[in-house]
């Protein structure tokens, strides 16, 4: 099964984060002092890297793009089956709040 992204669960452990960036608020969202959340599907490879990343729930104002831009950066310790790295897919949302 080389190179087939695998679904978390069973004997597949999930990625682990081991960098994430924080996302920047869009202008148009800070104006309007909108906060929300943003669902990113996305796959981690063996190596802990990032692709195939896609916005499934956006919230609009910029934000989206944002969401993907900081997703893109994140860096994991792959997902393992039997403790060899195998490719994963999953999402991570992105939570957005004024403070």
């Amino acid at each position: 099964m080389p190179n087939q992204v695998m679904h978390i669960g069973g004997d597949v452990k999930p990625p682990i984060v081991v960098s994430q960036v924080d996302p920047e608020y869009s202008q148009r969202a800070k104006a309007a002092k909108f906060s929300g959340t943003v669902r990113v599907y996305l796959q981690v490879d063996e190596n802990g890297h990032t692709s195939h990343i896609r916005v499934v729930k956006g919230v609009g104002m910029g934000l989206d793009e944002k969401a993907v831009e900081a997703v893109r950066q994140y860096r994991f310790k792959p997902a393992t089956l039997d403790g060899k790295p195998v490719p994963v897919d999953l999402y991570i949302d992105v939570d957005f709040a004024m403070l």
